[in-house]
């Protein structure tokens, strides 16, 4: 879920500079949502899935901190691709190529815990 949701995400995201118009605004802006309603809720999830009950609340602090981080050093990089492209839509394709390269790491590295489909995970914990 976490991967296809940030490859929505960020194809919506694409989409925005693709074409014109309130219309292809709104749909675009609506793919972007969607990818986003699946992603957000399953990354703190993911994270209290794989903690130990001891530490989970450490886990999810330490996840939320970084990913608040994210959100300063993300306006920093936006920011950045405006200024020395010159152009606004540079911050646009930074998010869409970000969001790509996060989900397909998450693919690569990411590891299911879902019991049923990784049995590790089983007795909801990993120890």
């Amino acid at each position: 879920m976490n991967v296809s949701g940030m490859w929505i995400c960020g194809a919506g995201v694409a989409a925005m500079m693709l074409g014109e118009g309130t219309v292809w605004w709104a749909i675009s802006a609506a793919v972007s949502g969607f990818g986003m309603a699946l992603l957000y809720p399953n990354l703190s999830a993911a994270v209290a899935d794989i903690s130990h009950p001891a530490w989970r609340g450490s886990a999810i602090g330490i996840y939320r901190f970084w990913r608040d981080l994210g959100y300063g050093i993300g306006a920093l990089g936006l920011g950045l691709a405006a200024h020395f492209s010159g152009q606004i839509q540079a911050a646009f394709w930074f998010v869409a190529v970000a969001m790509g390269l996060s989900g397909a790491l998450l693919w690569w590295l990411g590891e299911e815990t879902h019991p049923r489909l990784n049995p590790i995970f089983s007795d909801g914990s990993q120890e």
